[in-house]
Formats: C-alpha cells, structure tokens, sequence
C-alpha cells in the first residue's frame, strides 16, 4: 500500500464526524464566561424534573459538547438563558 491510497480514507473519515458545538462556542453565543457557563449547566444537570436529558448526556470529570440540533443543546441553551431565582 502506499500512502497516498490510506490518505483518501483518513480524510473520508474526518469528514463524516459530525461537528460537536462545545461549552466555549455555547458560553460566546449567550454573551457568557465559559466559568460562569460551566457552573450553570452543572447546577441545571442536577435538577432532572426540568432538564431531563443535560444531567444524562453528561459524563462527569468529561468536557461538554454537543452534536448540533440536538435535545441536549437545546436544553443547555435553555439552562443558560433561565433567569437565577
């Protein structure tokens, strides 16, 4: 095999992983420290009655990312833009 045959594939397979929007892109998009952002999701995973799907997507001691149009990012962006009470 050469290397210009494996090269093709490597690029095909790059190019099929969906694009993942992250904590920092979501936090400059709300106009938000990604800390702040950080915090807030963390707080929003726990309660499970209103963001059913953040607190079981997210794995602990993980980054946050999202496949983009998702449930999941939906409800972030909704946890992020809540008023605190």
């Amino acid at each position: 095999m050469t290397t210009n045959e494996t090269k093709p594939d490597t690029v095909r397979q790059d190019s099929e992983k969906p694009t993942m929007v992250t904590l920092d892109q979501l936090a400059r998009e709300m106009k938000m420290s990604p800390r702040d952002a950080r915090m807030l999701l963390r707080l929003a995973a726990k309660q499970t009655k209103q963001y059913p799907n953040l607190g079981k997507d997210h794995v602990a001691r993980q980054q946050w990312s999202w496949t983009p149009g998702s449930k999941v990012l939906e409800e972030a962006r909704k946890a992020l833009s809540a008023p605190l009470v």
